[in-house]
């Protein structure tokens, strides 16, 4: 019977620590070494008050979290930059254990809220910063770091990402990281289903119609990245069709309140909700 690995997570602050960051990124994200953070940008941006957070599993570096201080529309704000669990180790809880660490660090220095970015069809991603998490999204970026990268993450379907909002010490956010069952958030029975999982995989959609208010709901594929290599077509029609849905409801109000994982046996991976903000 084997033992789960036990690893800690504590602040990177020497530089052979910092040095093991590039190369973990290359395993993650598969990135070439023009698109990966170097050692100097790390050193300077924690000089300067970013926040290093790094998985060690004995002295083996299994996975990070790092962000700085910035400003979003006007406001002082902890920005989320990278959060990256080597593949070996995804099964752990660890990305939520390093977000939990990094909202603790946040806290002890003042800051109410923190900001990241994420690529909407990523389920997993989805369902921990939604539905684990309690972050909240209304903003959709086109694209955000260009049309293509060195990442196979990015192929074919751009690099289009949903902008969060973490308030650390919200009602909603301490229940989300507290709450052990699943069952306890379910989509509303008045939900009207923007883009659906049709029955050949592809993305069945509705038009938005905003005026009573009701819930929303978009499905997004179990494996957006599989679907990549496999199926590329399949994969675009995926990203325009939820990019198209989600700035729909963006500008008629809404924002990302959860995220749902599909309990039925078809590819869908899941579907995001999306509640009318009140203040229109």
């Amino acid at each position: 019977m084997s033992l789960k690995p036990t690893i800690q997570i504590q602040p990177i602050d020497s530089i052979p620590q910092m040095k093991a960051l590039e190369k973990l990124q290359q395993e993650v994200w598969g990135w070439s070494d023009l698109d990966t953070t170097p050692l100097m940008d790390f050193i300077i941006l924690r000089e300067l008050g970013g926040e290093l957070l790094g998985a060690f599993e004995g002295d083996r570096l299994v996975g990070f979290a790092f962000g700085f201080v910035g400003y979003d529309e006007g406001q002082l704000v902890f920005h989320s930059h990278m959060l990256a669990v080597h593949p070996a180790r995804r099964e752990c809880g660890l990305g939520f254990r390093l977000k939990l660490a990094q909202r603790a660090a946040a806290l002890a220095r003042g800051f109410e809220r923190i900001t990241w970015t994420f690529d909407p069809l990523q389920s997993t991603n989805a369902h921990l910063n939604c539905h684990k998490l309690g972050v909240v999204a209304n903003r959709y970026k086109v694209n955000f770091y260009g049309e293509q990268s060195s990442s196979m993450l990015h192929r074919h379907i751009g690099t289009d990402r949903l902008w969060v909002d973490w308030f650390l010490n919200s009602k909603r956010v301490r229940e989300r990281v507290d709450a052990t069952d699943e069952a306890k958030f379910t989509a509303p029975a008045q939900a009207k289903r923007l883009i659906e999982m049709g029955v050949d995989g592809l993305p069945l959609t509705e038009p938005l119609d905003a005026r009573d208010g009701a819930p929303i709901l978009i499905d997004i594929p179990a494996n957006i990245t599989l679907l990549q290599q496999e199926k590329p077509k399949a994969a675009v029609a995926w990203r325009n069709a939820t990019r198209a849905a989600f700035i729909d409801a963006f500008a008629a109000g809404y924002a990302v309140d959860d995220f749902l994982r599909s309990d039925d046996s078809r590819q869908s991976g899941g579907c995001y909700v999306l509640l009318q903000r009140k203040d229109g």
